[in-house]
């Protein structure tokens, strides 16, 4: 937690910046939430437009919070940014204000359970998250879904930061050449008493933050020389280094 105070208008902008970067993090809801609106749905409205990064939005019926979709095609093969994805303690490396990230239980590449937690600005109680991860991608199209669900029970509460429990988000990964496609697509409706018209002010600044670390994060050495790994039915199972 940081321990500086903020003062004045630009001091609450950025605790509400970093609360709603909490709020972005990872999270979806469990299946029976309700669904994120369409990709193709013609109420999308262009809110920022960052280099290769565009950022809409959406009207959420029963939510003063609006959905988001951000689209952009990264400078990265859609095997680096899959060895990101599938490295549990990526979190800290390109999602913004995440400083504690870790896989649990004993899941698989397809299901998987992972903790996150977000550095709040005081007075904002930092947030975390237990997250179930499910991955699925289709060799013949090359297309890779990502849907990771918010599971707050899975894992027993610290009484230091606030579990996040409501949250949809799905993203999209498609090759195109050496670079890739992504569609991310999430809806937050936060508890508490932060006004809907402040949130959806900040909504758009954080995916294209993340999304740009993501790229640069994915062409690290770290993540070079890996293959997706399919099944006789073409369907996605892992990942593996190539061999030297």
């Amino acid at each position: 937690m940081r321990k500086s105070i903020a003062h004045g208008i630009t001091g609450w902008a950025s605790v509400l910046s970093g609360l709603v970067c909490a709020l972005l993090v990872f999270a979806v809801a469990a299946s029976a939430r309700a669904e994120l609106p369409s990709e193709s749905d013609e109420a999308w409205t262009l809110r920022k437009e960052a280099d290769h990064i565009r950022v809409y939005t959406i009207e959420q019926p029963g939510s003063s919070f609006k959905a988001f979709k951000a689209v952009a095609v990264l400078d990265a093969p859609i095997e680096n940014l899959m060895a990101v994805m599938a490295n549990p303690g990526s979190c800290i490396e390109w999602v913004h204000n995440c400083t504690e990230s870790h896989g649990f239980g004993n899941g698989v590449f397809q299901d998987r359970f992972a903790y996150s937690v977000n550095d709040m600005p005081w007075p904002v109680t930092d947030r975390d998250y237990v997250l179930r991860i499910r991955t699925r991608g289709d060799q013949a199209s090359g297309e890779i879904v990502m849907d990771l669900n918010a599971m707050p029970d899975q894992r027993a509460e610290n009484s230091s930061r606030v579990r996040v429990d409501r949250s949809d988000t799905l993203y999209r990964f498609t090759p195109e050449g050496e670079s890739t496609r992504m569609v991310w697509v999430q809806h937050t409706d936060p508890n508490g008493a932060l006004p809907g018209w402040l949130v959806n002010s900040l909504l758009v600044d954080i995916p294209v933050r993340s999304m740009e670390a993501l790229e640069r994060v994915a062409n690290s050495k770290k993540y070079q020389g890996y293959q997706l790994v399919y099944d006789e039915q073409g369907q996605l199972t892992g990942l593996r280094m190539n061999k030297p």
